[in-house]
């Protein structure tokens, strides 16, 4: 189900990975609607490509780096 929602969060959320964003943020900066944000999230998250914090009432994603040689799913 790859789509324009989805890459465009996806890279925004690469670019800035160190500090996270939340929902409102990614608004924002994407300039696409709530409710597609939030299903391009839904989207990474199933995928393992996001991670969220808590942090009180809101939810801070990140972009979860995959390093070459550092893949944890790896059977050695």
């Amino acid at each position: 189900m790859p789509d324009k929602a989805v890459n465009k969060v996806s890279e925004i959320l690469k670019k800035d990975s160190n500090n996270g964003l939340i929902i409102t943020e990614l608004v924002d900066i994407s300039k696409l609607s709530r409710s597609a944000v939030r299903t391009a999230l839904a989207f990474l998250e199933g995928a393992g490509e996001v991670s969220i914090r808590k942090i009180g009432m809101a939810k801070v994603y990140f972009w979860l780096r995959k390093e070459e040689g550092n893949d944890k799913t790896k059977i050695t």
